[in-house]
C-alpha cells in the first residue's frame, strides 16, 4: 500500500489542523449602534453650544441648569439630559453640587492661565508643523481673514473681529495636520474661546492682536519655522500675562 493510499484510507489531508487554542482567544464584545445621533449626543451638543455662547465671564452670577426644564425644552426624557450633563462635567463645563443642582463652570484666574500656557505649547508646535507641511494657499487664507480689519476699522467691528480671531487660532491648529495635536486642542480651545471673547475687548488687545497675527502670517509665509513658533507662543503667553494683570473678575 502506498503512502497516498494510507493517507486516503485514514481520511487525513495535507491541510494544517486548526488550533483549538487559537479559537478560544478572547474577542471584543461588539454591540449594534444606531446610525442616527442619539438623544444623549444631541442634548450634549446643544448644551455645550449654549454654554459656549453664553459669554459666561461678563458677570459672576451663578448659572444653574435645571435638568427637568431642559428635558422639557428638548422634548425628551431626563435620562439623555442627565447623561449629557455627566459628559459635560467630565470635560469641565459644568459641576454637580450635592443637594443644590448643576452649575456652569467658570474657570478661576489660575486655571485660565494654566489653560493658556498649555495652549501656547500646542499652538507653537502647530505653527512649526505649518511651515513644514502646509500649502501656500492655506497660509494665504489666514491673511484673507484680516483684510476687512486693516487701517483702523477694527474698533467698529469688535464682535466680528472676535470671531475671526477665534477662527484664526483654530485654523492654526487644523493646518498642523497632526490629528493627535488637533484632538488634544479641541476641548481646551472651547474653554479658551469663552475667555478670548471677554479679553479681546479689554485695553488695547484688539489692536495688538491683529498686529501679532500679521507678523505670525508673515513668518509662516516665509517658512521661518523658529520665528513662527516663537511668535505664536509669545502671542498666547501675552494673553496669559493680560489675564494675570487685569482679570481679577475671574476670582
Amino acid at each position: 500500500m502506498t503512502k497516498r493510499d494510507r493517507s486516503s484510507r485514514s481520511g487525513s489531508t495535507d491541510r494544517p489542523k486548526r488550533s483549538v487554542r487559537g479559537a478560544e482567544r478572547p474577542q471584543p464584545i461588539l454591540h449594534p449602534f444606531e446610525s442616527e445621533p442619539s438623544f444623549k449626543h444631541k442634548a450634549y451638543t446643544a448644551l455645550k453650544n449654549a454654554i459656549v455662547a453664553m459669554d459666561i465671564y461678563r458677570n459672576r452670577d451663578d448659572i444653574r441648569l435645571d435638568e427637568r426644564k431642559l428635558a422639557q425644552d428638548f422634548g425628551i426624557s431626563r435620562t439623555p439630559v442627565r447623561e449629557a450633563m455627566a459628559q459635560l462635567e467630565s470635560e469641565g463645563f459644568v459641576r454637580s453640587v450635592p443637594r443644590r443642582g448643576i452649575y456652569v463652570v467658570r474657570k478661576t484666574k489660575r486655571e485660565v492661565i494654566e489653560m493658556i500656557t498649555a495652549w501656547a505649547a500646542l499652538e507653537g508646535m502647530a505653527a512649526r508643523l505649518i511651515t513644514e507641511k502646509a500649502l501656500d494657499d492655506d497660509i494665504k487664507s489666514l491673511r484673507r481673514m484680516f483684510s476687512t480689519f486693516i487701517d483702523g476699522r477694527i474698533r467698529a467691528h469688535l464682535d466680528e473681529y472676535s470671531e475671526v480671531n477665534i477662527e484664526f487660532h483654530q485654523s492654526i491648529i487644523r493646518m498642523s495636520q497632526n490629528h493627535v495635536l488637533i484632538d488634544m486642542a479641541e476641548n481646551l480651545f472651547t474653554h479658551m474661546r469663552m475667555i478670548r471673547r471677554k479679553t479681546i475687548v479689554e485695553k488695547d488687545r484688539a489692536d495688538r492682536s491683529i498686529r501679532d497675527h500679521i507678523h505670525i502670517i508673515e513668518a509662516l509665509e516665509a517658512r521661518d519655522t523658529a520665528r513662527a513658533e516663537q511668535l505664536v507662543r509669545d502671542h498666547a503667553l501675552g494673553l496669559a500675562e493680560h489675564v494675570e494683570k487685569y482679570a481679577d473678575y475671574l476670582d
